[in-house]
């Protein structure tokens, strides 16, 4: 007899449904269960106007419409992967560089097609004009750039007596960048803006500050104070000082004031620098150093201006075919003198040749101080066509000094062999053509002379020069020439394996101070980003309202490039990858691989 259930609704449990059988030929996608509830996020699209408005306008979301994998909006990968395993993902992944297949999480960023824009946001951009990086950019009183002109103005000396000193001091504060040097014991070596009499406060109170630290003996590297960073050096008996207001980071000032410091032991070399304080810790340095404030102004003003060979740590190569540049470097070991050490042919700021010894090789920090000393202050070239001066290179060794014998071409067409006290008349710095030899041994100069002369009838003979001339003239190259169609506005392109780096032509876009300036401050933004420390980025991609870059970073090369702020992902990505593509295939032409050896 069947036994009723315990009363009390508490203990009483339903039987169960039989569960359905699965050994007949039922389709198991019957089985799952299909989403009741959508969520439909939207996401506000800005678009830039020619005549500077805005207008946003809503797009549906990334996960707007839950779809299958195969409808193309599936994250890339995730459904084949966990069928056809850990091969079939990585195969799947889209690489742009020619040398270096990117990660899955890169991948993803650069070719997924998760932010997909809808039909009238193209159809928006398709009828909006092609607006350029910074075009949108209104000037007003809180842009630091508006009077970007006046920062390299002189300001009134002691002798002017039609500002007082609280207006000359007010004018100082004005200027977004300074660099101060003073020694240990609180003497002003030197500044960028001001005489040192008027900034004398100034420096002590600084001096004070780094004083405080190091007597605590936590050296100061650094502080803000408002809108302003202080980056504090220290070298020896020097202390070296940068304040900036145009976002740059600590390592790039540092490695500004390490420039500097550079320029110094140029002139003096280490040892006597630490013979003179050794004596006297409070002797006036500004005396030994009389006369190179040209060369420091110089220096200083590019960094302020947004240096490209400063913020990569490399050096710009005139672009030339691999046989014109093999036979250049053949004349020159050919005819080279056995008293020589380094030999340059350098053009417009850009380096043509270099013959070296073979287990040496000069550092792209000492080249820039001579490419500063020939082509940014007036001092070499106002000396005559041939110049003998003696050089510390403190990579190479700053125990010592080094001899060069400089020596630049006037470019006549019918005279090529020539040397002139600086460029044929309207010739372009770009153009200017130096030949440079150093030697170990103080009395080379007519060794060095002599063969100066051979070399440069050999190039008129050949026709060299000629081709350096037009190759100096031609320019950087242009991104529609690289790139058709692309809409970048600007790269830099560094490899690391030959510490050179090559760069887009600056027109039209940016051959204005200003736009220098903001087209810089970008590269600076970016290069800070992704070598900050424990970063570990490998592709930045920005957004901002007056323009779009990108920072790709491989082992191999250092990629940025700016582009227009309507300008998309996929679209600065494409562009990105031509001219990766473009710079390997075009490696030995935009860079010297070995130069010449022997």
């Amino acid at each position: 007899m069947r036994e009723e259930p315990v009363s009390g609704d508490d203990h009483y449990r339903p039987p169960l449904p039989p569960r359905p059988s699965t050994s007949g030929g039922s389709d198991p996608k019957a089985l799952q269960a299909q989403a009741t509830t959508a969520i439909t996020p939207v996401e506000i699209q800005t678009l830039s106007f020619p005549d500077g408005s805005r207008g946003t306008f809503p797009t549906p979301g990334p996960d707007s419409i839950p779809s299958p994998a195969n409808s193309g909006h599936a994250t890339p990968n995730r459904q084949e992967a966990s069928i056809t395993g850990e091969a079939d993902e990585t195969a799947s992944i889209m690489s742009f560089a020619p040398t270096m297949r990117p990660a899955g999480d890169i991948a993803s960023l650069l070719v997924g097609e998760i932010h997909k824009k809808s039909a009238a946001w193209n159809m928006l951009r398709s009828q909006s004009a092609t607006i350029q990086p910074f075009d949108t950019t209104r000037i007003s009183a809180d842009d630091r750039l508006a009077d970007f002109d006046e920062e390299f103005k002189e300001l009134p000396d002691e002798m002017n007596t039609d500002f007082e000193d609280d207006e000359k001091l007010s004018m100082w504060k004005s200027k977004l960048k300074h660099y101060l040097i003073l020694s240990s014991a609180g003497k002003p070596i030197w500044s960028r803006h001001g005489s040192l009499s008027l900034i004398n406060s100034s420096i002590g109170v600084v001096q004070t500050i780094i004083s405080f630290y190091e007597g605590a003996q936590n050296p100061l590297q650094g502080f803000t104070a408002g809108d302003t960073r202080f980056v504090i050096v220290t070298e020896g008996p020097l202390y070296l000082v940068a304040i900036s207001k145009l976002s740059e980071s600590d390592s790039q000032l540092r490695a500004q004031l390490e420039a500097l410091y550079m320029q110094i032991l140029s002139t003096l070399t280490l040892p006597k620098l630490k013979t003179i304080f050794a004596h006297r810790p409070s002797t006036d340095l500004s005396k030994p150093l009389q006369g190179t404030e040209s060369l420091l102004s110089s220096l200083t003003d590019t960094f302020t201006k947004g240096s490209p060979s400063a913020l990569l740590g490399s050096l710009e190569c005139l672009k030339l075919r691999k046989s014109q540049r093999h036979a250049i470097n053949n004349t020159f070991l050919k005819l080279r003198s056995d008293k020589l050490l380094y030999g340059l042919i350098v053009a417009g700021g850009k380096l043509v040749s270099v013959i070296r010894p073979r287990r040496h090789s000069l550092h792209p920090s000492d080249l820039q101080l001579i490419f500063n000393m020939l082509f940014e202050s007036e001092g070499i070239k106002g000396g005559g066509g041939e110049n003998w001066i003696p050089l510390c290179l403190p990579a190479f060794n700053n125990k010592g000094y080094l001899y060069m014998y400089v020596s630049f071409f006037d470019g006549t067409p019918g005279e090529q062999a020539t040397s002139s006290p600086a460029t044929a008349e309207g010739a372009s710095t770009k153009e200017e053509i130096a030949m440079i030899l150093i030697s170990t041994d103080r009395e080379s100069f007519f060794e060095l002379k002599q063969m100066r002369e051979n070399v440069a009838q050999q190039f008129a003979k050949n026709g060299t020069l000629t081709i350096i001339q037009d190759a100096a003239r031609a320019g950087r190259p242009k991104v529609y020439e690289i790139a058709p169609g692309s809409q970048v506005s600007h790269f830099l392109y560094k490899s690391r394996a030959n510490v050179q780096f090559c760069m887009s032509s600056l027109e039209p876009t940016f051959t204005g101070l200003v736009d220098r300036r903001r087209l810089m401050t970008v590269y600076h933004e970016l290069h800070a980003s992704v070598h900050r420390k424990h970063s570990h980025l490998k592709v930045l991609h920005s957004v901002g309202d007056d323009a779009t870059s990108l920072a790709w970073i491989t082992p191999v090369f250092e990629f940025y490039c700016v582009a227009g702020p309507n300008v998309s992902r996929a679209t600065i990505t494409q562009g990105a990858n031509k001219i990766i593509h473009w710079a390997k295939r075009e490696e030995e032409r935009l860079f010297i691989i070995g130069g010449g050896v022997f």
